[in-house]
């Protein structure tokens, strides 16, 4: 196992000073990328992620092309369902479509906990050749969706702003939803322990969302199984728990023994560090839409919101995934802002 050339992810999930935040975005091995479209062309959505040599190749784009200062897993949250006995179809520039979502608790018949090494093993397979194609440049990040957000999809059949039928579901079949629920979480865990040890070295839990229900569903339908997927895999690696729009319960989820919390950009960093508390390290929270701002105010802004974190226990990040329109040199400008931020804040001091 090489050791890390950057390891300034890792040193700011233990709590280390640091000499600048560490920086990477969310989605940002895809479709932004002229390099990944050039794939897109080739090869269908699922055979990217299911062919270890194409998912290693874009996963590594972003580390050679913009610099950021880790890499994450090119995959899917819906891989997890696909496991577990439903058929996902993810249509370009549709969306997902499962055909024949779960209504009812006869439906669950057709859905199983599985055997990750047997229905997951191109995960494995990409994540250690990864590992070894970075030769130590970055980490890696590996990642699965909440369980309340794999509901969503399993339940409403496809995208929706307001998955109204997941939670109609919820909550007038809650047995039927929270077994469900289970079984996502037992079929979750394991397959972020599998990914640990095929090399992963910080795990992302993204809960896209998590800022449906209000603070008690969402600690119902969601937080009490993130709960036990923070604790299942805690020990074997750092997690950064990601719950879009659910701010409400920074506090709870910074209880779940989590080592980071993902925040967006409808949150002040102030704010969130007051609900989090001292300790948690928080990631975030640039608009991804600001990216196809003049890099000037690009540059402004990202430096604003460093400034806000306070250059401690802060990895820079979106507030969502990148955008498929914002230009290869906004991305990068975001990246590089972050960089410099080290010798300005030094120059200052001086």
């Amino acid at each position: 196992m090489s050791t890390l050339k950057n390891d300034l992810l890792l040193r700011t999930l233990k709590g280390e000073k640091v000499e600048r935040p560490p920086v990477w975005m969310m989605r940002q091995a895809g479709r932004y990328l002229p390099e990944y479209m050039v794939l897109r062309e080739k090869y269908g959505f699922f055979e990217r992620c299911q062919t270890p040599e194409l998912a290693c190749e874009i996963t590594l784009q972003p580390v050679d092309i913009i610099g950021v200062d880790a890499a994450i897993l090119f995959s899917d949250i819906l891989v997890v369902p696909q496991a577990m006995g439903l058929e996902v179809q993810l249509i370009e520039s549709k969306g997902p479509i499962l055909p024949n979502p779960i209504k009812s608790i006869e439906d669950l018949a057709r859905v199983k906990v599985p055997d990750v090494n047997e229905t997951l093993p191109y995960v494995f397979d990409a994540i250690k050749l990864i590992k070894q194609e970075l030769n130590g440049r970055v980490p890696l990040i590996g990642f699965a969706g909440a369980p309340w957000t794999l509901l969503c999809y399993m339940v409403q059949g496809k995208g929706s702003k307001t998955f109204d039928e997941a939670k109609i579901f919820c909550y007038t079949q809650p047995e039927t939803a929270h077994r469900l629920l289970q079984m996502i979480t037992d079929t979750t865990i394991a397959y972020l322990q599998k990914q640990i040890e095929a090399g992963a070295d910080v795990v992302q839990i993204f809960d896209s969302w998590g800022g449906l229900l209000g603070p008690a569903d969402f600690e119902e339908f969601s937080l009490k199984y993130i709960r036990q997927i923070v604790r299942a895999v805690k020990d074997m690696a750092p997690v950064i728990v990601f719950a879009k729009g659910a701010w409400h319960s920074l506090e709870a989820m910074s209880a779940t023994g989590a080592t980071a919390l993902g925040i967006d950009w409808c949150i002040t960093a102030q704010m969130a560090r007051q609900l989090a508390g001292p300790d948690i390290v928080l990631q975030g929270n640039f608009d991804p839409a600001k990216l196809l701002s003049p890099i000037p105010v690009i540059k402004k802004e990202v430096k604003q919101m460093l400034t806000a974190f306070g250059g401690q226990k802060h990895i820079a990040n979106l507030g969502h995934g990148i955008l498929p329109n914002v230009p290869v040199d906004h991305a990068r400008a975001f990246v590089d802002t972050v960089k410099e931020f080290e010798k300005e804040r030094t120059v200052i001091e001086a």
